[in-house]
C-alpha cells in the first residue's frame, strides 16, 4: 500500500507541506492549520484559490520485492479526484480524468528498487471550462449554478462528484486529492480483479441459485486450466468446476445451484422491519495449474426483486411498488447525499452512526443521489447488515451532459467498474440512470428552444440507454 505520508505542493511551489493519502488537499491544508475549518462563515470564498491551483503529489517508496521475480507488477489508484499526470521515475504512465473511475498502470519494466512517484493534478475548475470551450458544436447546460450559490461552472464537463462545484444545499469546494486507496500490486501466471456474486430464484425448479462472476488478469502467454471450488457449509453445498483461462483480461461465470433440500430452508435477505439481513458465509477457492492458489471469503444473499408497474383500475398510470421476495414493501426512506465536502473525513463510524439512524427512525430505503458519489464499500456493507434498500443513481444530476467519444468511453469505464464493484450487495435494487435529467428536457428547465430539443433528447437516449442501460443489463 502507498498510502499515508506524501509531500503536497501547489503549481509555483510556494506552498509545500504533507499531505496523507487517502486524502485531499482542502483537509491537508486545514490538518496543517494552514486554512481554517472551511465550513465557517464565508471560507468557501476565501479558500477558492485552492480549487485553482493546480496540486502535485509526490512521495518515494522502496519496493519491498525483487521486482525481477514477477510477470506484472501494477500501480493501482482505487480513486483519483479528478484530473491528473501520473508518473514513476520520471516516466508518464498515463492520466485520469474521471473521480469514479479506478486506474491500474502497468509498471513492470519501469519499476526499480527505489521509485519516485508523482500524481500532477489540474484544476477541476479549470479543466471543465476548457471542456466546456472545446465543445463548440452546441452548449450544454446549466453553464453555471444560480449566482446564490457562488458555486463553478460546467461541472457536467467533468466526470466528478457535481455537488463540489455547489449546490443549493451545500457550498463549492471543488477539490484535488488521491481520495481512495493506491497501491503496488505484483504477480505472475494469475490475478483476480473482481469477483461478485448475484443469488435468483428459479420459480421452476423451486429452487436458489447463485451466479459467481470471476474477472482475471491472465499474465501467462497460454491458457491456465484449474478447479474452482464453491462452499457454503451452513447450505450444505459445494461445487467443482473445471475452468480454463484465457490470457489477458477476461471472466469466468460459475452457477452453483444450492442443495435442493437446503433450498427451502435458505432464510432470504428482508429489508429492516420485516425480516432478519441473514448473509450465508462462503469460501471460492481457485486451485490452478503451476500449484497458484486464491481463497476468496464472501457472503451469499439471498434475495428477490421485483418492480411491480400495473394498471390500476379507474387511473390513467401504473402502480410503482417493489415486492421483495414476493412481498410488496411500502418503502419509508429518504436521500442520501455526500456525508462531508471532503470526502476523507467520511468514516466507518459516521456512516454506522448516519445509517443506523435511518433504521432507527423505521426507514428501509435510501436512495444514494446523482450529485455525489457512488458511495464506498463499508456504506453498503452496513446497508446490507440492517436491511437498508439502496436506490442507486448512476452520478449525473440536474443537468446535460455531452456525448462525445471520449467522455462515452471514461463513462462506459465508470458504469462497468462500478457495477461490477458493487453489484453483489442485495441491499441495492435498483440502478438509475440520473437524478431529474428527463424531467429537466421533458419541463425545459433549461429554456431550450423547441426545435433544438431534438439534439439533446437524442444525447440523453444515447447516454443512458444506448450506454449506461446496455452496460448494467450485461
Amino acid at each position: 500500500s502507498l498510502r499515508g505520508s506524501w509531500r503536497l505542493g501547489n503549481g509555483n511551489g510556494s506552498v509545500v507541506l504533507r499531505g496523507e493519502v487517502p486524502g485531499c488537499v482542502h483537509t491537508a491544508l486545514h490538518r496543517r492549520r494552514l486554512i481554517q475549518d472551511p465550513y465557517y462563515r464565508f471560507n468557501d470564498m476565501m479558500y477558492r484559490w485552492i480549487s485553482l491551483d493546480n496540486w502535485t503529489y509526490s512521495r518515494t517508496f522502496k519496493t519491498p520485492f525483487d521486482v525481477r521475480k514477477w510477470q506484472k507488477v501494477n500501480l493501482v489508484f482505487e480513486g483519483v479526484d479528478t484530473v491528473a499526470q501520473i508518473l514513476i521515475n520520471n516516466i508518464t504512465l498515463g492520466r485520469t480524468d474521471n473521480m469514479f473511475n479506478r486506474y491500474s498502470f502497468d509498471i513492470t519494466s519501469v519499476i526499480k528498487e527505489v521509485n519516485f512517484v508523482e500524481v500532477r493534478f489540474l484544476s477541476a475548475v479549470s479543466y471543465a471550462a476548457e471542456q466546456s470551450r472545446c465543445h463548440k458544436a452546441y452548449s450544454i447546460p446549466p453553464a453555471c449554478p444560480p449566482p446564490v450559490q457562488k458555486g463553478e461552472c460546467h461541472a457536467n464537463f467533468i466526470r466528478k462528484e457535481q455537488c463540489s462545484f455547489s449546490w443549493d444545499w451545500g457550498p463549492s469546494f471543488p477539490t484535488q486529492g488521491i481520495w481512495k486507496d493506491v497501491r503496488i500490486e505484483a504477480y505472475n501466471h494469475y490475478h483476480l480483479i473482481y469477483f461478485s456474486l448475484t443469488s435468483f430464484f428459479v420459480k421452476s425448479a423451486q429452487q436458489w441459485s447463485l451466479e459467481i462472476e470471476s474477472i482475471f488478469d491472465v499474465v501467462s502467454s497460454k491458457p491456465i486450466a484449474g478447479l474452482v471450488t464453491v462452499n457454503i457449509p451452513k447450505l450444505q453445498t459445494q461445487q467443482t468446476f473445471s475452468v480454463k483461462l484465457q490470457p489477458g483480461e477476461g471472466s469466468i461465470v460459475l452457477l452453483v445451484n444450492i442443495n435442493k433440500v437446503r433450498s427451502s430452508a435458505v432464510e432470504a435477505w428482508w429489508p429492516n422491519g420485516h425480516g432478519k439481513q441473514t448473509g450465508y458465509n462462503m469460501t471460492t477457492t481457485f486451485v490452478m495449474e503451476a500449484g497458484h492458489q486464491i481463497e476468496k471469503f464472501s457472503k451469499a444473499y439471498f434475495r428477490t426483486v421485483e418492480l411491480v408497474q400495473e394498471p390500476i383500475p379507474g387511473s390513467p398510470g401504473l402502480s410503482f411498488y417493489f415486492r421483495i421476495n414476493g412481498q410488496p414493501i411500502f418503502i419509508k426512506g429518504s436521500n442520501w447525499i455526500p456525508a462531508d465536502s471532503f470526502q476523507d473525513r467520511v468514516t466507518y463510524d459516521t456512516l454506522w452512526l448516519l445509517l443506523k439512524s435511518a433504521a432507527d427512525a423505521n426507514m428501509n430505503a435510501l436512495r444514494v443521489w446523482g450529485g455525489g458519489v457512488y458511495e464506498q464499500d463499508e456504506f453498503y456493507n452496513i446497508c446490507d447488515e440492517i436491511g437498508i434498500m439502496i436506490w442507486q443513481d448512476f452520478m449525473f444530476a440536474c443537468a446535460l451532459y455531452p456525448t462525445d467519444q471520449n467522455y462515452l468511453e471514461s463513462v462506459r469505464a465508470e458504469v462497468s467498474h462500478q457495477v461490477r464493484r458493487l453489484k453483489s450487495h442485495p441491499s441495492i435494487i435498483l440502478w438509475s440512470g440520473n437524478n431529474e435529467n428527463e424531467a429537466a428536457i421533458a419541463s425545459n428547465w433549461f429554456s431550450i428552444p423547441y426545435a433544438d430539443r431534438e439534439v439533446y433528447i437524442k444525447d440523453y437516449v444515447m447516454l443512458y440507454v444506448k450506454n449506461i442501460r446496455e452496460i448494467v443489463l450485461t
